[in-house]
Parts: structure tokens; C-alpha cells; sequence
């Protein structure tokens, strides 16, 4: 008989996860993931349902973790939003399944799953590929995506200075205002990445909003916006002079527009740098494609519920 599924909203993920338990998870899973090893994880290139009437996407992400007997699917919806548009560009659900049974165990919000995973794996980007003793971050984008990056880098790294840019230069104020430490808005897209030596882009952008004849040499990008063929974050220039790591070519090749339309040459998915089979090449000028993987999201929606029954067990 299926029980019925526990309902896991996002005030409880919120209190469940942490960064200090995320980010050594998804390690471990993208080294997995590198390895192509069947007995451990099974994770087809995410299919795309095209919402062409409301100028969308429904992305079907599914996992199976057999050692670890996890079974997850996410379920995301991402949109092409004009820029100040109140609707969400992105929505998520997260569905842990029985893997002996097929049945449903958890049905949860996927957006702050989302959010956390895909903030601490370019953290993570950053710790292998950064240059040494960076003191400038720049984010281009100022909306959810771009809060989490803020929290997970700010709480990882010590940068004397945060620059933030956005199309419409209240929402950057507003940002910075929403957050502590030495964070400050900028007029331009080049006047926050000038000199800085890492850049976050989380922008809704489908056209390059990041040139690289602006990027100082060594710096490390971590790109995490444009996530379909066709759409662009970063020029030419910068795809073809830095050091591209994905963290799936399989992925990248049929998705990223940044990959895709410059002709980029992928040198490594972040998971073999993990592996230790690639290296993290940080005295050069580094781009990190980010476009997310199931196994993120099962390992993060894994952690919450192994968090809810610790709580359910205790005394």
C-alpha cells in the first residue's frame, strides 16, 4: 500500500539545509557523476518540453543513486522574462521516490533547493579555480540566484569588495541594501567586472552581457544564466581564450548557447577537477558553465530528509 508523501515546503528546506553540509555532498556526487559508472548513478541530459505559448520550458531532471538507493526527479519550469517582469523565471519541484517501490516518499518546493545547490557548486568552482587571495567579486544580476551566490560566497571566501549590476539599476541598490558587508551597485556591467577576480553572471539575458576584453586575466567566471541553445551570457573573446570547465559536456553541448555558439572547446567537467583526473587550472582565465544536474538536486532533497529524521528520531 503507498504511503502517502511527506509535503516539504520552504520555510522547513530553508531551516533543514546549510551550506556546511551542501557543499561537501555535491562534491562528492559531481566526482561521481564524472566517473560514468552505471552502479553508481544513472542521470540522462535533462529533457526540455518546449511552453511555447507562454515563451517557456518544462525541464524533466531524473536521478538514480543505486548505492546510495536514492531515486529523484526535479521538476523545473524556466521562462523568458523581460527584464523587471514580476513573474518568476524559474519555478521547481522536487520529487523523492522509493526506488523498490516506485512510490512517491517526499514531494518538495525545488525552488530553494535549487537555489542553495546551484550557489554552492559554483562556490565550489571558486575554491578550485579562483585565482589565490581574491579580493573582488562582481555579480551581474541582482534577483534570487544572485542573493544566493552572494550568501554562500560571502560565507565561504573573504572578499574585500562586491560589486553588483543589473539592467535597472534600483534593483541593485535594492539588493545591496538587503544585504551586510562591503557590497556596492554600479551604472555598468564593465564597471563591475573591471578588475575583479571573480564574476558571477545570473542575469535573464539571451544575448553576451559579459565581454571579455573587460575581464582581467586570471579571473574566474562563474556563469550560471542562459541555459538553452540559443541563449548567450558571455561573448566570443571570453569562450575562446579562457579555460572552459562544464559540469556536463553532455549537458553543455546540447544546451548551452555559450558552448554551443562560440565553438568553445570544453576542458573539463568540474567533477574530473574533483576526481583529480583534470586540473584546476587557476593561473589562467577561467569560465565555469554551470546548467545543474539531478544529482545535485536528489543529494540536497536526500539531506533533507535524512535532517527530518534525525529530528523525527530524537528523544
Amino acid at each position: 500500500m503507498a504511503v502517502q508523501p511527506a509535503l516539504i515546503w520552504e520555510k522547513e528546506i530553508k531551516r533543514l539545509l546549510h551550506y556546511r553540509d551542501l557543499m561537501p555532498a555535491l562534491e562528492k556526487a559531481m566526482g561521481i557523476f564524472s566517473r560514468r559508472d552505471s552502479a553508481e548513478l544513472v542521470q540522462p541530459v535533462r529533457c526540455v518540453v518546449p511552453l511555447k505559448k507562454h515563451n517557456g520550458f518544462l525541464g524533466l531532471m531524473p536521478a538514480y543513486m543505486e548505492k546510495d538507493g536514492v531515486l529523484c526527479t526535479k521538476l523545473v519550469s524556466f521562462y523568458k522574462r523581460e527584464e523587471g517582469s514580476a513573474l518568476p523565471g524559474v519555478t521547481s519541484t522536487v520529487v523523492l521516490l522509493d526506488p523498490e517501490t516506485g512510490n512517491a516518499k517526499a514531494i518538495m518546493d525545488g525552488n530553494v533547493i535549487t537555489n542553495m545547490r546551484t550557489a554552492a557548486v559554483s562556490a565550489i568552482s571558486a575554491k578550485l579555480l579562483m585565482p589565490p587571495e581574491a579580493k573582488v567579486l562582481a555579480i551581474l544580476g541582482a534577483g534570487i540566484q544572485a542573493l544566493s551566490h552572494y550568501d554562500v560566497f560571502t560565507e565561504m571566501f573573504s572578499f574585500k569588495e562586491v560589486r553588483v549590476w543589473n539592467h535597472r539599476r534600483q534593483k541593485a541598490e535594492s539588493f545591496c541594501q538587503s544585504v551586510s558587508g562591503p557590497v556596492s551597485a554600479c551604472d555598468s556591467a564593465e564597471e563591475a567586472v573591471r578588475g575583479a577576480d571573480v564574476i558571477i553572471t545570473v542575469t535573464r539575458c539571451i544575448d553576451p552581457v559579459l565581454f571579455g576584453q573587460w575581464v582581467k586575466p586570471g579571473a574566474h567566471v562563474v556563469a550560471v544564466g542562459a541555459c538553452r541553445p540559443d541563449w548567450r551570457e558571455l561573448d566570443d573573446t571570453l569562450m575562446k581564450e579562457a579555460v572552459v570547465y562544464v559540469d556536463s559536456k553532455d549537458g553543455a553541448m546540447e544546451e548551452s548557447g555559450d558552448i554551443i555558439l562560440s565553438g568553445a572547446e570544453m576542458f573539463a567537467e568540474l567533477g574530473e577537477v574533483i576526481n583529480g583526473t583534470k586540473p584546476a587550472l587557476r593561473e589562467k582565465t577561467t569560465v565555469f558553465k554551470s546548467l545543474g544536474l539531478a544529482v545535485q538536486d536528489a543529494v540536497s532533497a536526500k539531506l533533507v530528509m535524512d535532517k527530518l529524521k534525525a529530528q523525527a528520531n530524537q528523544p
